[in-house]
């Protein structure tokens, strides 16, 4: 889909369309717009009131008579942060290193992402931890009224974890990529939600800058019955293409401690976006960590730590530790960004295949696990 594609069919209903050929647009210069167009995406925002029946009904119509040149419409979903209680103890000795960076190797590894970009979209990043001070960080918000700053915490924790450093003040360490370049891109709020457009907009400035992995600890519940997302499968893998991996949480609806599954969740159950489920330092599942059993897609592509993590966390608490598939989300980021420098002509795709060919095995059923347990090259 092109801009001028899109004017072609809905134009007669879309007044004003902003090209975002940049990468970055404020949220607040997009509110503006009837549309805003991500171009390296080939998807358009179209603002429409939900109380417009009739408006969407045409720009609806329109598609449906322009469908080669429009793949989807489709009503814009709330995400939100996944993340369970807070409260967790230290599983096992963690002096040097956290044991999700003993679990994967990442601690032992030769590898520390230098010369990657990796892109956390998520609630932002604490642009004053004293933990980064001397780290290259690229922060922008895409939520309408928010600065960058982290006012929530899951984003800075989520960064910490993919690309915190080698030797935090206190000990241990807890991030996987070191050496990598931080583009945090806030798309929740404070409170932890957002919509998908500001997703989008994350994507297509992540793709601009360079990102070679993209980590998105986010997403929205769905129903076994749901189908996946046409348009955020079309943008993973126009991502792949670009040379960008995405990598997101499958979500943690369930409860395995009364038998019940939730299947992975948007946008992480599109085929060419890297689901990641969550694993506990024993080795199984954490309970809430979701299964994949949409037969229309939405499997689990692997499994990280995802219970009991410490990683950064704004100040002043500086450090928690947390439990969710967005927690296992980052240590596969991180991974990705080690894999990325150890084979820097490798296409996003290749960095998938050389995730899955190396990960753990485990005794665990592939709906819950996919491959495995990620490892570091």
């Amino acid at each position: 889909m092109s801009v001028a594609a899109l004017r072609r069919t809905a134009g007669p209903h879309i007044a004003t369309t902003l090209d975002v050929r940049s990468g970055f647009l404020s949220p607040e210069d997009a509110s503006g717009a009837d549309a805003v167009y991500f171009d390296r995406l080939g998807v358009a925002l179209v603002n429409v009131d939900p109380r417009d029946a009739a408006r969407t009904a045409r720009i609806r119509s329109a598609a449906v008579e322009n469908e080669a040149r429009i793949l989807a419409v489709e009503p814009e979903r709330y995400v939100h942060a996944y993340a369970p209680p807070r409260k967790a103890a230290p599983p096992k000795a963690e002096s040097k290193a956290t044991w999700g960076l003993q679990a994967t190797g990442a601690a032992a590894s030769a590898f520390s992402g230098k010369g990657v970009k990796v892109a956390v979209l998520d609630t932002g990043f604490d642009l004053k931890h004293p933990d980064f001070p001397s780290r290259s960080v690229t922060a922008v918000s895409f939520v309408k009224g928010y600065k960058a700053q982290d006012g929530h915490g899951h984003g800075t924790h989520c960064i910490g974890t993919a690309c915190g450093p080698q030797s935090p003040y206190h000990p241990p360490r807890y991030g996987v990529a070191f050496g990598s370049a931080i583009l945090a891109g806030k798309v929740l709020d404070d409170n932890g939600g957002g919509a998908d457009g500001g997703i989008l907009a994350g994507i297509n400035w992540a793709i601009t800058q360079g990102a070679r992995v993209v980590s998105m600890s986010l997403g929205a519940e769905v129903t076994v019955d749901d189908p996946f997302s046409e348009i955020f499968e079309a943008v993973g893998q126009r991502a792949l293409a670009a040379g960008t991996l995405i990598v997101a949480a499958a979500g943690n609806e369930s409860d395995r401690r009364t038998g019940w599954y939730a299947p992975v969740g948007h946008p992480a159950n599109c085929p060419s976006i890297l689901a990641v489920g969550a694993l506990d330092s024993k080795m199984q599942l954490g309970y809430f960590s979701n299964r994949g059993l949409n037969p229309k897609g939405g499997q689990v592509d692997l499994v990280g730590p995802g219970v009991d993590i410490l990683s950064a966390f704004p100040m002043p608490e500086r450090s928690a530790r947390l439990s969710g598939t967005s927690m296992a989300t980052p240590h596969v980021a991180g991974l990705a960004a080690l894999w990325a420098e150890a084979h820097p002509a490798a296409t996003a795709t290749e960095i998938w295949t050389l995730l899955t060919q190396h990960a753990r095995r485990l005794p665990l059923l592939a709906t819950d696990i996919g491959a495995g347990l990620a490892m570091a090259p």
